[in-house]
């Protein structure tokens, strides 16, 4: 359902809250938005980015499942205690990073909590921004159970050996031959990170392994592209990616 086509005389309504889903290691922490009013409804596993589990990724939340998604985004900075998002995050990173096996598996709890939702059609897609969009391709490759797919700028999906670390220590390119559902890329054409040559190079091994995917690339747009809160935000192309992202997930989940 594209941005504002909704029926004004129709029902909205939504709950939202913060809860602890099981985990194959102990209880995920989750941030989750669910439709009211409506049954058979597709989910979303929203991966938060290296800003941290934040507003942002709370409203985009509810964006989602203002047009018609149970919406989970788990918290994976969890492990690194409790503070302002931009605090748990700076301490993520002074830890090395979050490990990929650790955000896997809360990516893995939050799909099964959704697939077991009794209002859900069974169909699950996955989202991130920036890290979070690193970690989509990265579970849409090695994740089962996951029929949609959207990478926001996600860098580092391409990484040379010098980039990858104990906690990322495999490129998620490598996995690309195991890419098992359609895949969205929304990159701006100034981003850095990845930059021009690196989403050039994703794309031409997807096309090689014959994937399911769809890259668009935007002019006068770097990394972010989305973040209304920041001076990175671009209006036309944030709009009409949200859009597109929009239209991409109703086509494989609704």
């Amino acid at each position: 359902m594209a941005w504002n086509s909704f029926n004004t005389g129709a029902y909205s309504g939504m709950i939202a809250e913060t809860l602890d889903i099981p985990g194959k290691d102990g209880p995920v922490r989750a941030y989750v938005s669910k439709p009211l009013g409506i049954s058979n409804y597709p989910s979303m596993v929203l991966i938060p980015h290296m800003p941290g589990w934040d507003e942002f990724s709370r409203e985009a939340s509810r964006r989602f499942t203002e047009h018609g998604y149970a919406v989970i985004c788990p918290d994976i900075y969890r492990a690194y205690g409790d503070g302002t998002p931009g605090e748990i995050a700076k301490a993520a990173m002074n830890a090395g990073g979050i490990p990929d096996s650790s955000v896997m598996s809360d990516c893995e709890a939050a799909i099964d909590y959704l697939k077991a939702l009794p209002e859900s059609n069974s169909k699950v897609g996955v989202i991130g921004m920036c890290s979070g969009g690193r970690h989509t391709f990265l579970a849409a490759c090695t994740l089962e159970g996951i029929d949609a797919a959207v990478d926001c700028w996600g860098g580092g999906v391409i990484a040379s050996p010098d980039q990858l670390s104990p906690s990322r220590p495999v490129a998620p390119i490598e996995y690309a031959k195991d890419l098992s559902c359609p895949l969205l890329g929304i990159f701006g054409n100034e981003d850095r990170n990845p930059d021009a040559a690196q989403v050039d190079e994703t794309e031409r091994i997807l096309k090689e392994l014959g994937k399911d995917y769809e890259f668009h690339r935007y002019d006068g747009a770097g990394h972010g592209i989305w973040y209304y809160d920041k001076p990175m935000y671009r209006q036309e192309q944030a709009m009409e990616s949200w859009n597109i992202a929009l239209e991409f997930l109703d086509r494989h989940l609704k």
